[in-house]
């Protein structure tokens, strides 16, 4: 990828948290590029995908420590920026879409509340415009009756609706990157697709980047464009999402073979067998 089309660059990020006896490295020393494109990072739980988005918007909280050579956001490295100026980036430049929208929307806030105030923080609109701003969005992410969403309290809608109302308070202040956690492991198949189609619409509408961070490898292969696969806290392999099934690196290999499938079924799946010179291993890179 071009260096001129990058929206951000990630250079040697490090997340660590120490302990009584240790410091225990979740992220240790990634590098990445992100243009406008759909960017997908995989890997078991506890790989360092989530921190990975986290330390990207400067969210990991002490006793944590984040550290990078650059974290570059245009030409701007957002590890020089203060806590005041990083409030300036979230949501406006960058948003983030947490894994349950149970625990990112404010229970005793209504819909409408929750998304006028975030797009008031970052635009100088009235009430009245901000209103008119989020039916608007609400419509966008397939929301039939917006009015009444837009009245309503979060535990009054379902896992999906409240994904949908989160992609659409994400992107209401227009941000040129998403990232995506997880956003659709608690829905089911028919929902999931709905939620997958109206990212994949906004992204190619706004020419958005999109971090998209799973688990599911078949979803990020017919889903992204590249993806970077993590294994305890490290990428161990890059490679073009559509060619996910040709991964070399024996981990990405292991992570397949563990995968069900209806065209080739078996008695008995794979046990993934871990090296520990997997921790150490350089990435193998295939973006052709």
């Amino acid at each position: 990828m071009s260096k001129d089309t990058d929206l951000l660059e990630v250079d040697d990020l490090w997340v660590k948290f120490p302990t009584r006896t240790e410091t225990f490295e979740a992220v240790r020393g990634i590098s990445f590029r992100l243009g406008r494109e759909r960017l997908g990072i995989v890997g078991e739980s506890g790989s360092g995908k989530s921190m990975t988005g986290r330390a990207i918007l400067r969210l990991i909280r002490k006793p944590g420590i984040v550290t990078a050579n650059r974290i570059s956001l245009h030409g701007q490295d957002l590890m020089k920026l203060t806590e005041k100026q990083m409030r300036n980036v979230r949501g406006k430049q960058i948003s983030m879409v947490m894994q349950d929208p149970k625990f990112s929307l404010n229970p005793v806030m209504t819909i409408g509340d929750q998304i006028v105030e975030a797009y008031r923080l970052h635009a100088r609109a009235t009430r009245s415009e901000a209103h008119a701003k989020a039916l608007e969005m609400l419509e966008a992410v397939s929301i039939r009756d917006p009015e009444r969403v837009f009245r309503a309290y979060p535990h009054e809608m379902s896992g999906g609706m409240g994904q949908r109302i989160m992609i659409a308070m994400m992107l209401i202040p227009d941000p040129e990157i998403l990232i995506a956690d997880e956003p659709t492991s608690a829905l089911d198949v028919s929902v999931q697709t709905q939620v997958l189609s109206i990212m994949d619409r906004l992204v190619q509408e706004r020419g958005m980047g999109l971090i998209f961070i799973s688990h599911d490898l078949n979803l990020v292969s017919a889903f992204c464009d590249r993806v970077l696969i993590m294994y305890a806290g490290r990428i161990v392999e890059t490679c073009r999402a559509d060619r996910l099934h040709e991964a070399k690196h024996p981990y990405t290999r292991g992570l397949l073979n563990s995968l069900p499938r209806l065209e080739e079924p078996r008695e008995r799946l794979d046990v993934l067998k871990r090296d520990p010179a997997w921790r150490e291993a350089a990435s193998v890179v295939d973006d052709q």
